[in-house]
């Protein structure tokens, strides 16, 4: 079988091609932020209780990458970072004003990015998708 034969070939170039995709409508729009940066500043202002482990598994990363990202947005002022006063080992972030006012004008570009994506496809379609995807994912968490 061919590798462009399988949909696991098909997932992977969507996506890759998605995030280009995505990262020339922030670059386009003037937005000094990339979209790993942007998927943790925003799981960190709808979650600011997280741990960076899980920070790392809602935004598919190893904990060293979303280290160096959260470094990256603290540099930029996107994010405060202080030793948490319940465990002195722990740094705990939080999304800054700039941070906050960043999130908002992104907003507007990473709707429309995601409507021009999804262009033409049925709301049933993408329903349709979503559960194709669920299952795989289920199946490849379960026990063999």
């Amino acid at each position: 079988m061919f590798l462009e034969q399988t949909i696991f070939y098909h997932i992977e170039r969507t996506i890759k091609r998605y995030r280009q995709f995505a990262q020339a409508r922030l670059n386009e729009a003037g937005f000094d932020i990339t979209v790993d940066q942007w998927l943790v500043l925003n799981t960190i202002l709808k979650h600011q209780e997280l741990s960076q482990a899980d920070i790392a598994q809602r935004v598919f990363k190893d904990q060293a990458s979303v280290a160096r990202i959260t470094d990256l947005l603290v540099k930029k002022g996107y994010l405060s970072r202080a030793t948490s006063a319940n465990d002195r080992r722990r740094n705990e972030v939080a999304v800054t004003p700039e941070g906050l006012a960043l999130m908002e004008a992104v907003m507007p570009t990473v709707k429309l990015y995601r409507n021009d994506a999804l262009n033409d496809i049925s709301p049933e379609d993408i329903k349709h998708m979503q559960t194709t995807l669920d299952a795989i994912f289920d199946n490849c968490n379960s026990p063999t």
